[in-house]
């Protein structure tokens, strides 16, 4: 893979108060550049839910309601988010629903395309049982050592989504060819199905 060749790419991840809908409380935005995570240049937020975290979500990632209490409020940095998403291509782990929730939230935003590990971890590892984030780390086994804070942490889970994304990438020819494999149907940057030819 000629990673050179990619338009920029920023692996994302959204952390909710566990609500449905769910409020953001935290979004992290990876920049992934020749190859590598660019740490040096990734957006982190952290943002105060208009709903209270519930005790389950707490469990889950650590943010509790005291931790937020004093983060900004989403008004105050969605214009901030918006700017550094701008219309870069996004990956996502599942990314159904991190591009629902982000697009829920910053209803001006059109990425230009969107990327899956979900999927393209069922067209890269066919045989695998499970295709968890947990499940996809442990078959290929990334190197995390330099991933900020822990798992269920929106930074920790785009790092390692895009550590995986570029392992995978790997296996693949082509830019178009990972579009193909890990971009689901419906979402921007899908690639179009082919015509039938007509008479007319």
């Amino acid at each position: 893979m000629n990673f050179s060749s990619w338009p920029l790419v920023l692996v994302v991840d959204v952390e909710g108060n566990g609500t449905n809908p769910p409020d953001l409380i935290e979004v992290a935005a990876l920049p992934v550049r020749e190859g590598r995570p660019d740490t040096g240049t990734a957006g982190a937020w952290l943002t105060r839910p208009r709903r209270p975290v519930t005790p389950f979500a707490a469990r889950i990632h650590g943010l509790t309601n005291e931790r937020l209490e004093k983060a900004p409020g989403w008004e105050a940095i969605a214009n901030q988010v918006h700017t550094f998403l701008g219309v870069s291509w996004i990956c996502a782990h599942n990314a159904h629903v991190d591009y629902k929730v982000l697009s829920a939230h910053l209803p001006q935003w059109q990425p230009t395309g969107v990327l899956d590990t979900l999927r393209l971890a069922r067209a890269t590892y066919p045989d695998l049982a499970k295709y968890s984030l947990d499940a996809l780390i442990e078959h290929a086994a990334p190197d995390l050592s330099e991933a900020p804070a822990q798992r269920h942490r929106a930074t920790f889970d785009a790092y390692a989504t895009a550590q995986l994304l570029i392992a995978m990438a790997n296996r693949y020819e082509s830019w178009d060819q990972l579009v193909a494999a890990a971009v689901p149907p419906g979402l921007p940057g899908a690639p179009e199905p082919e015509q039938e030819p007509t008479l007319w």
